[in-house]
């Protein structure tokens, strides 16, 4: 179930609210083009300026417009284990094919907080879980290869999505267990899978979804060959998505440009400035989705 190209979906704005109208477009926008599953209310959906009740009605949005077409993997998870499973419960009850669960973040629990932790909501909510190793969003702590693969022995836990920037890390938990990895990087999408990866929870996708999708289904093929043309082309917007400005604020700018969303955020998060609009508007050129 867990494979290929899923988008890390952002979650749109008008005026200060929820932009329902728009979020069931980008939905259906994935579905036309071949996206494999759709992970709203992560780290590019903004989750942590969200309220409780938008958290919630973002997600009951997102499973009723995929209306069983892909997988909805929802982002569930918080530094808070009682708050994790609440919103993870939810997810389940109406329709949630799997859930999201980054490492609690400020609070720094040890390795055996995080299996602790992961282990409790595995256990009290019956849905396939999706690790979430991203130390540089979580004070610079994260799962080790060991627990993870002490956490994989949790028949729920199913895969995790790989964020530490480092590909020693991918090769030393499949040395370890048979746990699915998914990229949570776009510009390693290709090195990861290329050491036994299956996929990416993708930024990029949001804006280009077939070719993120061309070149995971060549990955998948085994045809790094070809994949490799694809990953040479994504790459310099993958790192323009990161490095201009901390996630979602390039790709929600980006899609403003493509008339796709606004660019409307939530403090503490801030636009890009004009200097890196126009870089950003140039990438978008050079690659061709912008005349």
């Amino acid at each position: 179930m867990f494979s290929g190209s899923m988008v890390a979906l952002i979650t749109p704005f008008q005026d200060g609210q929820v932009d329902f109208e728009t979020l069931e477009e980008l939905v259906e926008f994935h579905l036309e083009n071949g996206t494999d599953g759709i992970v709203p209310v992560g780290t590019t959906g903004e989750s942590p300026t969200l309220s409780y009740d938008e958290h919630k009605k973002v997600i009951e949005w997102v499973v009723k417009t995929a209306a069983g077409q892909v997988p909805v993997i929802a982002g569930t998870g918080s530094n808070s284990t009682a708050e994790a499973i609440e919103l993870t419960a939810f997810a389940r009850k109406v329709g949630a094919d799997a859930s999201l669960q980054v490492c609690p973040y400020y609070n720094k629990p040890t390795q055996e907080g995080f299996y602790q932790h992961f282990k409790a909501i595995a256990e009290e909510v019956d849905i396939p879980i999706i690790l979430y190793n991203i130390p540089g969003r979580c004070g610079g702590t994260g799962l080790t290869p060991q627990t993870v693969a002490r956490l994989s022995e949790i028949e729920n836990i199913v895969a995790i999505k790989e964020a530490t920037g480092s590909l020693d890390m991918t090769s030393e938990i499949l040395s370890l267990c048979n746990i699915t990895v998914l990229s949570g990087d776009d510009s390693l999408t290709l090195p990861i899978c290329s050491v036994g990866g299956k996929g990416v929870i993708s930024v990029i996708a949001n804006i280009v979804p077939a070719d993120v999708k061309a070149m995971t289904d060549l990955i998948l093929e085994g045809d790094f060959v070809s994949a490799r043309k694809w990953h040479r082309k994504l790459f310099p917007l993958a790192k323009a998505m990161l490095g201009l400005a901390s996630n979602p604020i390039p790709i929600k700018a980006a899609m403003a440009m493509l008339n796709l969303a606004s660019e409307e955020l939530r403090l503490p998060l801030t636009p890009l400035n004009d200097a890196q609009k126009t870089q950003l508007r140039e990438i978008l050129v050079q690659y061709g989705i912008l005349s």
